[in-house]
């Protein structure tokens, strides 16, 4: 492997851009009309325009990622997060094309995108998996059937589903006929896939996922949990490891149940299974993501390991660079919040503009992944995130404070933007003692 594409935009993009410089790899960026003036694009080894602003004519435009990466003699594509990294029919494009897609096979996105699919394999793997329906249900009188059987409340999700997308909360019998409606048709708008499941709503959950690496020589490590409750309409926005809520011996039993999924699948390449967790501490499998997460960069602080670099060193056929569990060193806590153009008292109302003035924070402890500047131009086309903010500590209230420190070090003028609500939220006091699910955002009125 000697040049890679970046198929992303923004943040990621550049971040992957890093990780290859470090490898001593070349990279290419392709980006829209509207990127033109972005980070990765002036600090990639090349560049190529794919279309224009819509996703569909650049970011998600297959055979003009693929082109792009035919014509600047690139070997491998690095697909990033959204768009086109958990899409099997990419992964598929790029191996018939004998490019190295730097992620899992295609056949494994494929298994793993099926979310009816993607429990039964855990199941077989001995991974518990929330109650509900043995793969997808027809109709409405089927999940009817289901959700008496297993106790209300029950969510109706897409098969396809993702993000809270083909996703509905049913308390009884109403509320499931018409969720079951709603979900079915949000799932064929965006994902064009109706089918169903149905499976039992945990009530007061913890989102806590496990951060996997795996290798073609069948070697497979767990960096230990990452704490993902705080949400908004299934958003995260708010991401801390390790978790105040998770021991050592529920890590381990955690990251163990994870490893025999991963085994289960044959799986190669950094990834995460996420886990619902009760109250009781209890676990149940959830989903995989078959890419790099956007809060990767909190186990990275509290590791010492470039999960993108070994996402890429794997894909060109290296071993993992700490093959034995014990290796696996969890040092300090980390924060991580995600700062959006948006404007929470407006209902979270994505806001594009132009940064007019910006300093961003500093000092010991401050990890800042980003692609804006001042004067650039936020594009109403895309996600609104404009950086992650990472605060690394020896323990969690250390990081809690320097957190706390380096938002009021922050000056973004020209757009609204989370920081505010972010404050709100580390002073909050059942924040300060770890009492948080995915209903915190809910108590605090949003």
């Amino acid at each position: 492997m000697k040049k890679i594409l970046i198929a992303n935009r923004g943040e990621i993009a550049l971040r992957i851009i890093r990780a290859s410089k470090d490898l001593g790899l070349k990279t290419v960026a392709v980006f829209s009309e509207v990127d033109r003036d972005s980070l990765p694009v002036n600090f990639a080894d090349e560049s190529v325009c794919i279309g224009k602003a819509p996703p569909s004519e650049s970011y998600l435009n297959i055979p003009r990622i693929i082109a792009a990466a035919e014509i600047t003699g690139s070997d491998a594509i690095h697909p990033g997060y959204g768009f086109l990294a958990e899409n099997p029919s990419f992964a598929e494009a790029c191996e018939d094309n004998h490019f190295i897609f730097i992620g899992p096979s295609s056949e494994v996105i494929k298994k793993m995108g099926d979310k009816a699919e993607a429990k039964k394999i855990m199941e077989e793997a001995g991974v518990p998996v929330i109650p509900g329906s043995k793969g997808t249900v027809e109709n409405e009188e089927e999940s009817l059937k289901i959700a008496n059987k297993i106790g209300y409340p029950v969510f109706v999700k897409a098969v396809a589903g993702g993000g809270g997308r083909g996703m509905r909360l049913a308390n009884n019998d109403l509320e499931l006929k018409t969720g079951f409606v709603m979900a079915q048709s949000e799932s064929q708008a965006t994902f064009g896939d109706n089918r169903l499941y149905v499976e039992k709503a945990i009530e007061n959950p913890r989102h806590i996922e496990i951060q996997l690496l795996a290798d073609s020589s069948g070697n497979v490590i767990h960096l230990g949990e990452r704490e993902c409750s705080i949400q908004r309409r299934h958003q995260k926005l708010v991401e801390e490891a390790p978790s105040p809520a998770v021991d050592q011996k529920l890590r381990e039993k955690m990251g163990e149940t994870a490893k025999k999924g991963v085994k289960k699948l044959g799986y190669r390449s950094a990834g995460t299974i996420e886990f619902i967790v009760d109250e009781k501490g209890s676990f149940y499998f959830m989903e995989m993501n078959t890419r790099i997460q956007v809060e990767h960069p909190i186990t990275e602080v509290t590791t010492g390991i470039d999960i993108v670099v070994e996402q890429i060193k794997i894909a060109n056929g290296s071993s993992l660079q700490l093959p034995e569990q014990n290796e696996i060193k969890i040092k300090g806590h980390a924060i991580e919040v995600r700062i959006n153009a948006e404007d929470p008292s407006a209902g979270f109302t994505p806001r594009p503009g132009t940064i007019h003035a910006l300093h961003l924070p500093g000092g010991a402890g401050i990890r800042i992944d980003s692609h804006i500047y001042q004067g650039y131009k936020i594009p109403p086309n895309y996600d609104s995130l404009l950086l992650k903010l990472i605060a690394y500590g020896e323990d969690r209230e250390q990081s809690r404070i320097r957190m706390l420190r380096a938002l009021d070090e922050f000056v973004i003028r020209g757009v609204p933007t989370t920081i505010p609500l972010h404050k709100e939220i580390l002073n909050h006091p059942d924040f300060i003692e770890g009492k948080i699910n995915t209903n915190f955002l809910k108590r605090l009125g949003y």
